[in-house]
């Protein structure tokens, strides 16, 4: 049987390689990166796992994408204080509290998506679903997809405020690597993988519907079930230690 547990993702392999440049000199401030398609072809991975690579290089403002052109690298810039705050929302205590701030918030952009979204914010929200999906498929974290999900929903409210709260979040506040230790046996690791992916589709598809009331429903079903899975990996560290 395959070996289910969460291990660094291609995307973030590939991120890291960029990083490397990036830090050594070979890419400076103002370069151009690859195209997704040249990223693709040149590391052997999917146009996927090149976006997530490239949405975690943006958040750690690293780089910048200009529409219709591409990205490009930026200079260096010391950590900000929102970042320095996302580091430390790794902690279990953290993340939970992190999950309850964004339940007050998520469940009505998830209201809001679904009243107010164009057809072109609705594809992406599919767009980004089908990425959750196929990460989860290859039994990666998914961490960066499971974010631009959620960023999508946030768009698709058409209130920047909401697209920037998440962003002052981070995507650090979606720590999943640390749930697999909740299920050490493949068949359980597979079981909350479907669950995560069926609590993302109740979304999308009370957000296609148009569905208001569904949609923050699903919301905050999906959170609370994410609140719940970091509780119980609370309650295995705290066993653990003692």
């Amino acid at each position: 049987m395959r070996d289910l547990k969460p291990r660094q993702s291609l995307a973030q392999k590939l991120a890291e390689s960029l990083r490397a440049k990036i830090d050594s000199g070979e890419l400076t401030e103002g370069d151009k990166l690859p195209t997704e398609q040249q990223l693709s072809q040149e590391h052997g991975v999917s146009r996927t796992v090149v976006r997530e690579a490239i949405a975690t290089l943006r958040a750690d403002r690293l780089i910048e994408a200009k529409q219709g052109s591409g990205a490009y690298v930026l200079g260096y810039k010391p950590p900000t204080a929102q970042q320095i705050w996302s580091g430390q929302a790794q902690t279990i205590s953290s993340v939970i509290e992190t999950l309850e701030l964004r339940a007050a918030m998520e469940i009505e952009a998830a209201g809001l998506a679904a009243a107010r979204c164009s057809p072109a914010q609705e594809a992406r929200i599919l767009e980004r679903f089908r990425e959750l999906g196929t990460s989860l498929d290859e039994h990666q974290t998914a961490q960066d997809a499971d974010y631009q999900f959620h960023m999508a929903i946030a768009e698709a409210t058409n209130n920047k405020q909401f697209v920037e709260f998440l962003q002052y979040l981070g995507r650090r506040t979606i720590p999943r690597a640390q749930l697999h230790l909740l299920n050490t046996e493949p068949e359980a690791a597979l079981t909350m993988e479907r669950n995560l992916l069926a609590e993302h589709e109740a979304i999308l598809r009370a957000i296609s519907a148009r569905d208001v009331e569904g949609a923050r429903e699903a919301m905050r079903v999906h959170l609370k079930g994410s609140l719940d899975r970091y509780r119980q990996l609370s309650l295995l560290n705290s066993q653990t230690n003692n």
